[in-house]
């Protein structure tokens, strides 16, 4: 274990579980990831490793013996026969048969109905009566000769999930870790591996348990496939429900006027719609009008009845273009159905995450390292949905005044429940106070930009806020600083069919997109660059191009050129030199570096195959370890007389996937997301 996971282990004794458990229990069990971290918790809760290893076979065996696959029900059923009585783990719906006047049970995988469950189970545990609950279940058989009576008897049932948790534990637990130490904390929770991601990246993957901690939010997140967009609604709480986009009605998601029976709003914290987008798909407009109804009035009808109501609402989707083509053709709410295309639905959207930021998963990104508990934290989020952070930053910030009353709440909502995750004890510093708050404004930001577009009706916003002594601070999305021509045009100037006149300029934090790179690239002049974290369409070539052209000499002085990807980075740079300049010259390129005193061989030759492999290219290559073991700071200097001053060196990008020779992320600098970085242009002399 490394230091974070023994002070996981310690804080939180038996709520823990190592995270690549769940695989090896698994096997072909298709059951959500909560039921199996339910049974880890159970006997796997420690760091002991042979505990562990005697935990997972008892798991393995509860599961062989009692989880009912599909294909072994015929098995399951005539145990329960010949046993009379068999525990069973699967997913129980109930339904009143008015006839009768009684519950009945039916199991999704064990393939039995009309199990006659008694009604106090019912009251206990109303979930049943809504989409199924899974459940550890002791069933009987007993025959009889009246074929109106079912022979299958409901014993007991216990849905999988926690009963009972110390709130005031949990507060106390939080104040032993620090703020990063807590979100590496949870973005382990939710299965991943903190190291694969960047702040930034952190609090979009946290944004999505948002409306697990707040009641009645509205969020919605597009973006390309494979992102993990709808695993945490399917896999991470009981108290979340996911349901394709196409099989939703008024009935299973409100109520149904003929039975009174009511739909998922009244019995889940969270509704999440998958498969949300798809501009051609079907649409009954009454749920849709019904739905823009409850996503702002919290309320819905049941004939004369209002009834209110507290499930978060969450949209996840497909986008089928990038982003500088939705800017510059549509919108980024192109691929919605038509009937959701709607500026009163879109108003009602809470905040939007931005999906392309999100990497498309990989085997790697997964940890194995501790969690909690996934039923925990659930169970934590649940109890904290009463509670309102919304005014946290109130005594160090305000925002603008031009900000309208629905813009409010949603970057009020949005805060309260990032505070919630984070800081559930309160303790944030006046720093992170205001990265939060500038995360909720960006989300609703993005949802009111986009609306500006498609109705030209909407005013202009200012997205600002006021620090203390009334220091203004704008706010802009990572698109708008990526695409600004394409972000600021409203929908009057589409419809007029206006052509794009003006080209992207390297200015501020905009860089120009991959396909115009080569055509842009910027004078050499002096200057300060900041690059936001996820920024794509970075590369060496805009960066250090027009600065090494024409060099003979230059110097990069770098102390982390020791791992395999560092010392790829640094052939990326040489590849970038190569390119820039004339076939007839030749340039010395020498670099400064830090001997790896973990791996100095390993260095030692990749530094060495470069110097080999620079041979008859025009560029000398040459190296050398710093004698002083002291060097800090990270720059490039060119005998033009230029210096580039660099706050992380040549490491600029995040992680991607370096093996994969199909990737346009391993083959081209652009499509990687960058770090935050910032660059300083300096003239010598």
């Amino acid at each position: 274990m490394n230091a974070l996971d023994t002070k996981i282990n310690a804080a939180f004794p038996g709520l823990v579980v190592r995270k690549d458990l769940v695989k090896a229990v698994k096997g072909n069990a298709i059951v959500p990831t909560y039921v199996l971290e339910y049974l880890l918790g159970q006997y796997c809760a420690t760091s002991d490793e042979a505990s562990i290893q005697s935990g997972i076979e008892t798991v393995k065996e509860i599961l062989r013996k009692h989880y009912v696959h599909r294909n072994e029900a015929g098995l399951v059923r005539s145990n329960v026969r010949e046993k009379g009585r068999y525990k069973v783990i699967d997913k129980i719906s109930v339904a009143l048969n008015d006839k009768n006047d009684a519950y009945e049970a039916e199991f999704a995988n064990l393939g039995i109905k009309k199990v006659v469950v008694d009604s106090g189970t019912v009251k206990s545990h109303p979930k049943l009566l809504v989409a199924g609950v899974w459940c550890i279940a002791d069933v009987e058989y007993e025959h009889t000769e009246d074929k109106a009576v079912s022979p299958w008897i409901l014993g007991t049932l216990k849905p999988i999930q926690l009963s009972h948790f110390d709130y005031e534990a949990y507060l106390k637990a939080r104040q032993e870790f620090t703020t990063d130490e807590w979100i590496d904390l949870l973005i382990q929770s939710i299965g991943f591996d903190p190291e694969m991601f960047g702040k930034r990246s952190k609090l979009i993957q946290l944004m999505r348990l948002i409306p697990f901690v707040e009641r009645n939010y509205n969020l919605i997140e597009l973006g390309p496939k494979g992102t993990g967009k709808s695993h945490i609604y399917s896999e991470f709480s009981p108290h979340g429900i996911l349901i394709s986009g196409g099989e939703v009605t008024v009935p299973k998601l409100f109520v149904n006027n003929q039975s009174g029976k009511l739909g998922l709003v009244g019995y889940w914290d969270v509704v999440a719609f998958d498969e949300f987008a798809g501009r051609q798909k079907r649409v009954d407009k009454s749920l849709v009008d019904i739905m823009k109804n409850y996503m702002a009035n919290k309320t819905f009808s049941r004939g004369v009845e209002t009834l209110g109501a507290e499930a978060s609402m969450v949209f996840v989707g497909n986008t089928k273009h990038n982003v500088p083509y939705m800017l510059k053709h549509t919108d980024l709410f192109e691929e919605l159905p038509e009937k959701y295309y709607d500026s009163a639905f879109i108003d009602r959207l809470h905040a939007y995450i931005p999906g392309w930021e999100v990497d498309v998963i990989r085997g790697e990104m997964f940890s194995d390292g501790y969690g909690f508990v996934v039923d925990y934290l659930a169970e934590i989020l649940r109890h904290l949905r009463s509670d309102d952070y919304s005014d946290r930053y109130k005594d160090l910030f305000r925002l603008s005044s031009d900000i309208s009353t629905r813009d409010r709440d949603g970057i009020n909502k949005t805060f309260s429940g990032l505070m919630k995750i984070l800081f559930p004890g309160g303790g944030a510093s006046q720093e992170e106070t205001e990265e939060l708050l500038r995360l909720s404004i960006e989300g609703r930001k993005r949802v009111k930009d986009q609306l500006m577009r498609i109705d030209t009706t909407y005013p202009d916003i200012d997205f600002s806020y006021f620090a203390v002594g009334d220091r203004k601070i704008a706010v802009t999305t990572l698109e708008e600083d990526e695409y600004p021509t394409y972000y600021r045009r409203r929908a009057a100037a589409q419809q007029e069919g206006q052509a794009e006149s003006q080209e992207e300029v390297v200015s501020g934090n905009s860089v120009p997109s991959a396909s115009k790179a080569e055509s842009v690239l910027p004078d050499a002049r002096e200057g300060h660059r900041v690059f936001s974290e996820n920024q794509k369409g970075v590369s060496f070539d805009l960066l250090f191009g027009p600065y090494v052209r024409g060099a003979r000499k230059i110097t990069l002085t770098d102390p982390y050129i020791r791992l395999f990807y560092q010392v790829r980075n640094l052939m990326e740079f040489i590849e970038t030199v190569v390119k820039h300049k004339a076939p007839e010259d030749e340039v010395d390129i020498h670099l400064v570096t830090a001997r790896d005193d973990l791996k100095a061989d390993q260095q030692k030759a990749n530094l060495l195959s470069i110097e080999e492999s620079c041979l008859g290219s025009g560029v000398n290559f040459s190296w050398e370890f710093d004698g002083t073991g002291t060097i800090h700071a990270r720059h490039i200097v060119t005998d033009k007389g230029w210096k580039i001053s660099l706050d992380r060196g040549l490491d600029i990008f995040q992680h991607y996937e370096m093996n994969d020779a199909f990737s346009l992320s391993n083959r081209l600098q652009q499509f990687r997301s960058a770090k935050g970085f910032e660059v300083t242009y300096m003239r010598l002399g």
